[in-house]
């Protein structure tokens, strides 16, 4: 079968050299990817999941706060990258959630991030680097769990902001060691899942490899789904 096609967001800024990491990830688990960002288009129709990228921090806007610290924004990217991701949500599109899309994700299904996440978790030791330097536990009964294994892994963070207050259709899949959400997955079909390192530059660990290939598992499905499923519209126009 054709490989499923995933529509990729990134930053303005950074996006020339993460969705190369990305594309490959997905390329080496059998997906193909196609870069989006503010001013590239975003067809949901064209793709059968989606990936949302790291990089900038969430206005505060988007759930209902201010900002009380220093960030660096990105207003056009918030009004992309939310609004795909309320609708992958509704139209059941498996997307899965990097480090800034794993927020995204959580504020788009209506919960809430603490700004300074450090601040809220002086236990967890501040690391920001792409090095495997971070020990997150993966909660037993989590579908990351049967996607990554049980065991506790080592990962990158380069974040700031983190989730606080859950979206609806959300549970905690991974903290780590000083307690702070390290990933989200939705408690239903289908797949919807956000982590908060960054899994594009782990390439070469298995487990890693296992969170893209989830997704381009669930984005196939989908697409057979989409071939198998008459197309009633064109049906009545032909029959017409």
């Amino acid at each position: 079968m054709t490989r499923p096609l995933i529509g990729v967001t990134t930053s303005s800024r950074s996006g020339w050299r993460v969705f190369p990491f990305i594309n490959l990830n997905l390329w080496l688990t059998g997906g193909r990817g196609l870069r989006w960002g503010a001013g590239r288009p975003a067809d949901l129709d064209k793709v059968d999941g989606i990936v949302i990228g790291g990089g900038d921090d969430i206005s505060p806007e988007l759930y209902g706060t201010e900002v009380l610290t220093t960030a660096r924004l990105d207003p056009a990217r918030d009004a992309l990258e939310h609004g795909l991701a309320r609708e992958a949500l509704i139209r059941n599109i498996p997307v899965l959630g990097i480090c800034r899309g794993a927020q995204m994700l959580n504020v788009a299904a209506g919960g809430s991030l603490h700004q300074n996440a450090w601040q809220v978790h002086p236990t967890s030791r501040p690391v920001k680097t792409v090095l495997p330097k971070r020990m997150v536990e993966v909660q037993a009964n989590a579908r990351l769990a049967l996607i990554a294994g049980t065991e506790p892994m080592r990962v990158n963070a380069l974040h700031s902001q983190a989730v606080d207050r859950l979206g609806d259709g959300f549970r905690v899949a991974a903290r780590d060691t000083g307690g702070m959400v390290q990933a989200i997955e939705r408690v239903e079909d289908p797949f919807a899942l956000g982590v908060q390192w960054h899994p594009e530059y782990l390439v070469y660990a298995r487990r890693q490899r296992a969170i893209f290939r989830a997704l381009v598992t669930a984005a196939r499905a989908r697409a057979q789904h989409r071939l198998q499923t008459p197309d009633v519209t064109r049906d009545a126009l032909t029959a017409g």
